[in-house]
């Protein structure tokens, strides 16, 4: 049900900002993303998996946190991993 360790890995590398980046708000949404990725298809075979639900939920309420910091504060960069990730708004 969780990402691999070179999953999440690939992922940083392609959104990181600079250099040593790990934890920026872009890669924060990315892996985030990721992870809703793989419950979605998890809840979709366990439709009664109501833990995994609400982990879901909570990680889709902080990557819409995140979202809404980054709009404030960066558009452009906003704009941009909207694009890369094919979220809707």
């Amino acid at each position: 049900m969780a990402i691999t360790n070179e999953r999440k890995a690939e992922i940083i590398e392609s959104f990181k900002t600079h250099e040593n980046d790990t934890g920026s708000t872009e890669v924060q949404i990315a892996v985030l993303t990721e992870e809703i990725n793989v419950l979605n298809e998890h809840l979709r075979t366990h439709t009664r998996d109501h833990h995994s639900r609400r982990g879901l939920l909570k990680k889709v309420g902080r990557r819409r946190n995140l979202l809404n910091y980054l709009r404030n504060n960066n558009v452009t960069s906003y704009r941009e991993i909207i694009q890369k990730l094919g979220l809707r708004r």
